[in-house]
């Protein structure tokens, strides 16, 4: 009896591959290693070709192409949460099972979140370009130039209470600051007091956003919500560009209404060279890497290898997103 062919796109630990090949002939070609990521159509021709009934991908495009008549697919693992990527009604349209990772980088953009509040806060990358640039000449400048914020004792406002809003909870109390959440999906969370929105907002020193992009377009953060800002507290965004209008926080932060704003996430990857973001002493920015830690790739591997592995033995995955697929994959 031919063994089970899987193509494996995402990065996965050491432990993991050896799990999969024991059951399957694996095919791996992490995008982290190729550099490429797989025009949908190609990826298709090639499913079919050679005959791969298990895929695993964390950054690939998956269009309708992909499931059409004929594939040999039956199980695609989505090594992120989110979904956006894939199209997972065509896939349940075909018998073809979807599971996903959801929380894989809970802890790691959680750890981002707070360095970035620290960065903020402490003013660290100006201080590590002070010293670096060979401005450090007068050894007791910098606690008068330099001087920075305690997050002990301070107010947190976390706007989206899911795993990575929780987690930034629970480091932040850590901090003994006082904690607010705002997320109409969730009515108590131990340790957060949860409040309006606006609310929040005016009694933060650091707001921090871990919520999807809003389903209507507008930002959830415009002109008048920064304006209910302290002018001293700090805005963090590890979570999606769309919840902020960057217009408006510009100019916010050039006229001190916001005292400082550290990002993650942008209207356009990578952020564009013109971008007056680029030009502000009070940011701090990173290239969209809340995710991209050994963790992550350890916990998604471990979810990935358990899914897999249980829908070879007939089990429903832990994590299947489109259960209805699970009769038809199995036929």
């Amino acid at each position: 009896m031919s063994r089970t062919k899987a193509l494996v796109l995402a990065p996965l630990s050491d432990g993991a591959l050896a799990a999969l090949r024991a059951r399957m002939d694996v095919c791996y070609e992490p995008w982290t290693e190729t550099r490429r990521l797989w025009d949908p159509r190609d990826l298709a021709e090639r499913i079919r070709a050679e005959r791969f009934a298990v895929l695993l991908i964390e950054a690939d495009f998956l269009f309708d192409e992909v499931f059409a008549e004929g594939t040999p697919l039956r199980f695609v693992g989505v090594c992120r949460a989110a979904l956006n990527h894939v199209d997972v009604e065509a896939a349940t349209e075909r018998g073809i099972v979807v599971v996903n990772a959801a929380a894989r980088n809970a802890e790691a953009v959680a750890e981002l979140t707070i360095g970035l509040m620290l960065a903020l806060t402490r003013r660290i990358p100006q201080a590590h370009e002070y010293v670096r640039s060979g401005q450090w000449e007068n050894p007791v400048e910098p606690y008068i130039t330099m001087r920075g914020v305690e997050l002990g004792g301070k107010t947190l406002g976390i706007v989206g209470l899911g795993s990575i809003g929780r987690r930034v909870a629970a480091l932040g109390s850590a901090f003994s600051m006082t904690v607010l959440g705002h997320d109409p999906y969730v009515r108590a969370v131990p340790g957060v007091t949860m409040l309006a929105l606006d609310e929040l907002l005016r009694q933060s020193d650091v707001v921090t956003l871990h919520a999807p992009d809003p389903p209507d377009g507008r930002p959830l953060l415009g002109a008048p919500q920064l304006a209910m800002m302290k002018p001293s507290a700090f805005l963090v965004n590890t979570a999606a560009p769309g919840l902020v209008d960057t217009e408006a926080m510009v100019v916010a932060l050039k006229a001190g209404r916001v005292a400082g704003a550290a990002l993650d996430v942008f209207d356009s990857a990578p952020l564009s060279s013109s971008s007056p973001l680029l030009t502000l002493p009070n940011v701090v920015l990173t290239p969209h890497l809340g995710g991209a830690t050994d963790g992550t790739i350890a916990r998604y591997s471990a979810s990935m290898v358990e899914d897999v592995l249980s829908f070879l033995d007939g089990k429903t995955p832990p994590r299947v997103v489109n259960a209805k697929a699970l009769g038809r994959a199995r036929g």
